[in-house]
C-alpha cells in the first residue's frame, strides 16, 4: 500500500513535522497566497480533504483559496489535512484547532465556504460587555461567527453545507438551531438562502441529501438583484438557477425571526411538533421567506454501476468469502427477534426492516457513511455483485466517485480511514453548480 508519509517527491519528515508545514498561515502570515485581481478569493474552513475546493475550481479557475484549516481533534494522525497539502500544497493552510486561531492570522477573503458539523447551536449566555454572544463551548457554528464578526473585512459570501436535519432540530425545540444561524447571520449583514438538496435527483451517481446554505451581504449584486422573494425562490435566485424546481403557485410562507439570540434560542417554535422551515428558503433582515419545492430535472443520471471499476482489476480483499456471506445477509436482512441488554439484563423486543442485498447497480448509491470500509459484515455498507457472481464490497476509488473526487485524491491513507474520509466529504458536484451560477455576479 502507497503510504503518504514514504512519499519522497514532497515532505518525507515524521507526521508531525509534515503537520507543521500546514500551518503557515499561522506561523508566516506574511507570505499570503498569489492572487490576480480578477481571482475570487475563498477561505476554506472544516475542510476534509478540500471537497469545495475541488466544486468551485472546477467551476472557475478564478476561485483561488487563500486559506484552509482542517483539525481532526479524535485522531493523533491528520489525515485529511496531510491529503490536502499533498493535493493542494501547504502554503496558506493550517492544521490546528480552529478555536486557537488568532482572527488576525487569516487573510481577507471575499468568499468563506465550509461544511460545519452538526451540533447544538444554542446560545449560553450573553456577553454584556462585548455584545457579543457565547455559543456551547466546542460548536464550531460560533467560529465562523467569530470569523465573520472580528474580520476588519469580512467575506462577503458565505457557501455552508449540513445535514438535512438541521432544519428540523433539535427534536425538543423543532427548527430551533436553523432560526439561531439565520438570525446570527443575518444581524451580521447577511441575505441567506437555503435549499435540501439530494444530489442524486440532478444526475449526480448518490443518493445524498444534505442542507446547502448561501449568503451574500446586504450590499451586494446578488442581494440587489432580488426583487420577489417568490420568484428568487423558484427560478431566479442562485439556487434555483443551480438546481431547477417545479414551477408552482403556491407563496411561501413568511414569519419573522425576533428577538436576542438568546431569546430565539430560548423560545423559537416552542412547545411546536413541527419545524416551520422547508426544503427551500430565503431571508432577508430576519423575515423568512420558505415553501416545499420539488426537483425539476431533465439531464443524464449517472447510477452506482456507472462508477464501478472492471471485476478482474478489485484486490481480494473486497471481496466476500463463502463463510461471512450468511453474516453479511443477517446484518442486511429483516429482524424481529428478542434480545437482552448485556449491562441490565433488559429483555426487548427488536425489529428492522431489509435492505437492500445485492445493493442496485441501476440507481445512483445509497449515501456513504463513515463507517463503509472495513471487512467486517454491516447492515449500511455498501455490496455490489459482480458479472461473476460474487459479491464485493466498494474500494476506496469507488467511493470518492460517489462524492465526484478525482480518482485516488485519498490515497495514501488506510482504506479503512479512505471511506471514513469519504463518508465525511460532500458531494462535489453541488459545489460547482452553484458556483457557476456565481460567476456573472462576481465578474467584477
Amino acid at each position: 500500500m502507497y503510504n503518504i508519509q514514504n512519499d519522497t517527491h514532497k515532505l518525507c519528515e515524521p507526521l508531525a513535522a509534515y503537520s507543521r508545514t500546514c500551518k503557515t498561515a499561522s506561523l508566516f502570515p506574511d507570505i499570503p497566497v498569489e492572487t490576480k485581481p480578477e481571482d475570487i478569493r475563498v477561505i476554506e474552513l472544516f475542510a476534509g480533504v478540500g471537497g469545495f475546493r475541488i466544486g468551485l475550481e472546477r467551476a472557475s479557475s478564478r476561485f483561488k483559496t487563500v486559506w484552509s484549516n482542517q483539525w481532526e481533534p479524535s485522531t493523533k494522525r491528520q489525515d485529511a489535512s496531510i491529503i490536502y497539502c499533498r493535493e493542494f500544497g501547504s502554503e496558506g493552510h493550517s492544521n490546528e484547532d480552529i478555536n486557537t486561531v488568532d482572527v488576525n492570522d487569516i487573510p481577507e477573503a471575499d468568499m468563506l465556504v465550509g461544511g460545519f458539523p452538526c451540533q447544538d447551536y444554542s446560545v449560553a449566555t450573553t456577553l454584556k460587555n462585548s455584545g457579543g454572544i457565547e455559543g456551547k463551548k466546542g460548536v464550531l457554528w460560533w467560529q465562523i461567527h467569530r470569523i465573520l464578526k472580528n474580520q476588519p473585512n469580512a467575506p462577503k459570501y458565505l457557501m455552508l453545507e449540513n445535514v438535512d436535519r438541521l432544519l428540523s432540530s433539535p427534536a425538543s425545540q423543532r427548527g430551533r438551531d436553523f432560526a439561531i444561524i439565520l438570525a446570527s447571520l443575518s444581524d451580521l449583514g447577511y441575505i441567506v438562502e437555503w435549499r435540501v438538496i439530494n444530489a442524486a435527483e440532478y444526475g449526480m451517481p448518490q443518493r445524498r441529501r444534505r442542507t446547502y446554505m448561501f449568503a451574500y451581504k446586504n450590499d451586494t449584486p446578488i442581494a440587489h438583484a432580488i426583487k420577489s422573494p417568490s420568484d428568487w425562490l423558484y427560478s431566479k435566485g442562485i439556487m434555483a438557477n443551480a438546481f431547477n424546481v417545479e414551477s408552482s403557485n403556491i407563496p411561501p410562507l413568511t414569519f419573522q425571526i425576533t428577538g436576542t439570540l438568546s431569546t430565539v434560542s430560548e423560545q423559537f417554535n416552542r412547545g411546536k411538533s413541527t419545524t416551520p422551515f422547508k426544503n427551500t428558503g430565503l431571508m432577508i433582515d430576519r423575515k423568512v421567506y420558505t415553501v416545499a419545492t420539488a426537483p425539476a430535472y431533465d439531464g443524464p443520471f449517472v447510477n452506482l454501476g456507472d462508477i464501478l471499476i472492471d471485476e478482474e482489476s478489485i484486490s481480494d480483499d473486497f471481496f466476500i468469502n463463502d463463510t461471512d456471506l450468511e453474516r453479511w445477509k443477517y446484518a442486511k436482512g429483516s429482524k424481529s427477534e428478542k434480545r437482552i441488554n448485556k449491562t441490565t439484563g433488559y429483555e426487548y423486543n427488536y425489529s428492522e426492516g431489509a435492505m437492500a442485498f445485492p445493493d442496485s447497480t441501476e440507481k445512483p448509491s445509497r449515501t456513504i457513511i463513515t463507517g463503509e470500509g472495513g471487512t467486517a459484515p454491516s447492515r449500511f455498507k455498501h455490496i455490489v455483485m459482480t458479472p461473476s457472481g460474487r459479491y464485493r464490497r466498494l474500494t476506496p476509488i469507488e467511493l470518492e466517485r460517489l462524492n465526484m473526487f478525482p480518482d485516488n485524491h485519498t490515497l495514501g491513507a488506510s482504506d479503512m480511514r479512505r471511506a471514513f474520509l469519504m463518508g465525511n466529504a460532500l458531494v462535489t458536484g453541488i459545489v460547482e453548480r452553484i458556483g457557476l451560477q456565481l460567476l456573472p455576479y462576481l465578474k467584477n
